[in-house]
């Protein structure tokens, strides 16, 4: 079972995700809050596998709040999907840069958000080739942009490869594909990036990738048109 919480000021947009998260069994909604403290304080007490994290709320925003889950040593299983009404560029690296795991539009399609839940649960990161674009050009208007050879240092051609690959925001079943690897034996070479970069997921794996050099904002538009 899955366990969620979910986060956000309004009571109809909780009751609604609650409803549409649960209804295939797997997924237990196990908090809910409205606001990032009260949701900060719920998330330590039931750790959670995934949290549904407004941006915008009172008290404390969720960019604040997922800073807090996201550098607790306690909460270091729990992932944190960012939910909003707004398709903005700058709520997009805000929620990356503070550890988000995935960034959803409130009017994503029930099936597609269960779907969500189940990939930041797994590990993946929920990273369309639209966010990764709009990290890349952000990252590249903070003049970041020089590329970073020594993030590399220590890594097998392998892992750069599979590297390359998670930075174009490939799943593992993709990177396999690709690489012509099992999912099983991409999910291992992701794990061992994870831990070798001391990155916390997937979403700092395609940051790093970039600033690497491994990835450009050219390549990453290559993906957004062809998906």
């Amino acid at each position: 079972m899955i366990t969620v919480a979910l986060i956000d000021d309004q009571e109809l947009v909780r009751t609604g995700l609650r409803q549409l998260a649960v209804s295939d069994g797997d997924i237990e909604v196990v908090a809910e809050a409205a606001d990032g403290r009260a949701g900060l304080s719920h998330v330590r007490e039931r750790h959670p596998d995934v949290v549904l994290m407004d941006i915008r709320m009172p008290v404390m925003d969720g960019i604040t709040a997922t800073e807090h889950i996201v550098s607790d040593p306690n909460l270091d299983s729990t992932r944190v999907v960012m939910l909003t009404t707004f398709d903005d560029d700058e709520d997009i690296v805000a929620a990356i840069d503070a550890g988000a795991s995935g960034y959803l539009l409130k009017d994503i399609r029930p099936a597609d958000l269960r779907s969500a839940i189940r990939t930041v649960a797994g590990g993946d990161a929920l990273l369309s080739p639209g966010v990764i674009n709009t990290v890349l050009r952000r990252l590249s208007a903070q003049n970041r942009a020089t590329p970073r050879p020594e993030i590399l240092e220590g890594l097998t051609v392998r892992e750069r490869e599979v590297l390359t690959q998670i930075g174009r925001g490939e799943s593992n079943r993709e990177v396999g594909a690709s690489l012509f690897l099992s999912p099983e034996t991409a999910r291992t070479y992701a794990s061992r990036l994870l831990g070798k970069l001391g990155a916390r997921d997937r979403s700092q794996l395609v940051v790093l990738a970039y600033e690497s050099g491994l990835v450009t904002p050219g390549h990453a538009a290559l993906i957004a048109v062809s998906d």
